[in-house]
């Protein structure tokens, strides 16, 4: 099924980022859905559910965050992120090894200098990380990407989940194991109004100091990779 052409509401959100916008979108629907990494189905709705949904949560993401992004897949939405901010330290944190080699392609084709691939699951890498945000979509329901996710950021920094219609159940049905990790705040938001319809539906979490997990090691390498720092 072909791509469809780039609405005209991508220019406004990727800026001078949208040639290596449109490159991944290509890219997405040839060898992603060559490798079962997408839906065939998906690539005549590629921007309208996939990238311009992803890419319009960088409007809650501060200036020069690190991000870690938990069960990467394809790319969504920590790949969209980095293009769209190349301003962010972005590193797609995923366990399966051929969609690691389809996202190190996507990085090394597009020569974005601002994203690590790592291969591994969040609750692996606990102690390497204390970034500022820490993205995820369609992983795994608030209650479980929670006890992954907010041991990877430092006190203030934000989970930042892309969720639909169950959001705010999502949220309440959390409520034990975000009182168990001392968050500071948790609310539902919508992003990127006037840009994509309906709205984006954000689950975000503050996190405040998290109980350590226990036989983990704790002299790792702490924090996201910054701007300027050599990949490993």
């Amino acid at each position: 099924m072909p791509l469809l052409p780039t609405p005209s509401i991508a220019r406004e959100i990727f800026a001078d980022a949208l040639p290596s916008a449109e490159r991944y979108a290509e890219f997405l629907a040839g060898p992603g859905v060559e490798r079962g990494l997408i839906g065939p189905r998906e690539v005549e709705r590629l921007w309208e559910r996939h990238l311009l949904n992803c890419a319009v949560m960088a409007e809650v993401i501060p200036a020069e965050a690190s991000v870690v992004d938990i069960g990467s897949g394809a790319g969504l939405p920590g790949l969209v992120l980095a293009i769209a901010r190349p301003d962010l330290s972005v590193t797609l944190l995923e366990p399966l090894l051929r969609r690691t080699v389809f996202l190190q392609e996507c990085v090394d084709v597009l020569g974005l200098s601002n994203v690590e691939v790592r291969r591994g699951r969040a609750e692996e890498v606990i102690g390497d990380f204390a970034a500022d945000v820490v993205t995820a979509r369609a992983v795994a329901p608030l209650e479980r990407l929670a006890r992954w996710a907010l041991p990877l950021l430092r006190p203030g920094g934000e989970l930042l989940a892309l969720k639909g219609e169950r959001a705010a159940a999502e949220l309440e049905e959390a409520d034990t194991v975000l009182k168990e990790f001392g968050v500071r705040a948790a609310e539902v938001l919508q992003v990127g109004h006037g840009k994509v319809e309906p709205p984006a539906t954000i689950v975000r979490v503050v996190a405040g100091k998290a109980p350590r997990p226990s036989g983990k090691r704790t002299n790792s390498r702490r924090g996201g990779r910054r701007r300027g720092e050599r990949k490993r």
